[in-house]
């Protein structure tokens, strides 16, 4: 479900199609979720109904693209920011706000730990963003990193 080097956008439809389904079950808030391929473009992107605030998009899309950024899941970036908040505002600095520093952010692997790309979810609580984040990486046959 890649094309050897990213992810396609039927995995990425993959994904999204998952982790709302787990979302549902879960019976969560209507969620924003953002898949980006390795070199940080936006592959696939939906919204639901009822989310709310005109930032979810962005949260979405900076959790992931901030786990790109840092190589790393932002559930570790938020470690990294308890532990030195300077060096995480500095990152955040130099992504142009594009870095959220809480859990829903999990880098999508291969096999072999390539990373291909990013999950951001927003709108739930962040570790119920990055559970569901997690369920539809794991349905397109790759492995989920949050950090």
């Amino acid at each position: 479900m890649t094309d050897g080097r990213d992810i396609t956008l039927a995995t990425a439809r993959t994904i999204l199609q998952t982790a709302f389904s787990a979302a549902a079950e879960l019976r969560l808030k209507p969620l924003a979720i953002a898949v980006l391929d390795a070199r940080g473009v936006l592959k696939a992107f939906e919204a639901q109904d009822g989310t709310v605030g005109l930032a979810r998009p962005d949260i979405a899309h900076g959790k992931a693209h901030g786990a790109l950024a840092l190589g790393q899941g932002s559930r570790a970036i938020n470690k990294r920011m308890q532990d030195s908040p300077h060096l995480v505002n500095a990152m955040m600095h130099v992504a142009g706000g594009a870095l959220v520093a809480v859990p829903g952010g999990v880098l999508v692997r291969d096999g072999n730990g390539r990373i291909l790309g990013a999950v951001g979810v927003s709108g739930d609580t962040s570790d119920n963003d990055e559970a569901v984040a997690m369920a539809g990486i794991r349905a397109a046959g790759l492995v989920a990193d949050g950090g």
